[in-house]
């Protein structure tokens, strides 16, 4: 039965970094404009490298599994809930119901996923499969409704060659589908701007708390909780729902995939939110929330689904 401290281990870094990013805005050490500017350098520079890397060195085949049907469907439910909750209840337009669709239902799936499933299954190999699926699909979507909106006349067609993301993205799947092997300097070369797009993410999350408006309002506490709520409870029984009664995956696939599923809100999407200006609040909050949340909800589920 696993304990609460390897979990917690795997929070550690976040918080750290988070801090970190907090302490530098106090202290005034970069200037006003660097929570702009570390994002941006992680948008256009860090992120693409890191995601061209993973998805050329991953086969795309690694999507066939039965496991990443339960997963897709809690993520559908919980993007769903988030768009609808932002469009009935809270009246938001385009850009802000996308960030707040995904805020509901991305996956911080590496960063934590990585450590969390080490420390609790021993088995991170479910976390390609689950990066391929929000990279090749669900970035995707909630990027060209933001690009939609910042582009005005420009021809969605050519989104691609101007969004970084999802140009790395598709060269990256193109490496991938051709069997290419990239000479060692290129690989190291992405994998040290790659290396700094985490860590950089978090410090700007940080310094954003520091930077954040003195007071928010009653509509954006109830839709920040609610958008945790959907994340943090609703994506893992729906997950949990699909894997066991319908699908009759193993112990093992169904532990899998309902932590996987309550993993919280990734920092990609406070990055997306800052860069279009669309949520960023929102986006903010619900990564916070979430990590904070989903140390609780990860126990319970690895104390009750985990082996004994």
């Amino acid at each position: 039965m696993p304990s609460l401290h390897p979990l917690l281990s795997g929070f550690a870094p976040i918080w750290a970094l988070t801090g970190v990013g907090y302490l530098v805005a106090r202290a005034k050490l970069l200037g006003p404009q660097a929570e702009t500017v570390l994002n941006r350098f992680v948008f256009h520079v860090a992120m693409p490298a890191a995601l061209f890397l993973m998805i050329s060195r991953t086969p795309l085949d690694r999507f066939a599994n039965t496991s990443m049907l339960a997963f897709a469907a809690g993520t559908a439910v919980a993007t769903g809930l988030g768009l609808l909750a932002g469009r009935l209840l809270f009246h938001r337009k385009a850009g802000e119901l996308a960030i707040g669709s995904m805020a509901s239902g991305y996956v911080n799936s590496a960063n934590l996923g990585i450590p969390v499933t080490m420390q609790v299954i021993g088995d991170a190999s479910f976390v390609a499969p689950v990066v391929l699926f929000q990279i090749l699909l669900v970035t995707p979507a909630v990027l060209a409704v933001l690009d939609s909106g910042a582009a005005g006349r420009r021809a969605l067609l050519t989104l691609p060659m101007r969004n970084p993301i999802l140009l790395a993205t598709a060269l990256g799947a193109v490496v991938s589908a051709a069997g290419l092997h990239l000479p060692t300097e290129v690989n190291r070369s992405a994998e040290l701007l790659g290396g700094a797009g985490v860590p950089t993410a978090l410090i700007a999350l940080g310094m954003s708390l520091h930077n954040r408006p003195p007071a928010e309002g009653r509509s954006h506490r109830a839709e920040t909780a609610l958008t945790v709520g959907i994340k943090t409870l609703v994506q893992p029984l729906v997950a949990l729902a699909v894997a066991g009664p319908v699908l009759h995956l193993s112990s093992h696939q169904l532990l899998t995939v309902v932590l996987f599923s309550a993993l919280p809100t990734a920092q990609n999407v406070y990055t997306y939110a800052r860069e279009y200006g669309q949520g960023s609040g929102l986006a903010r909050d619900a990564v916070l929330w979430s990590t904070l949340a989903s140390m609780a909800t990860l126990s319970v589920i690895s104390w009750s689904l985990g082996p004994a």
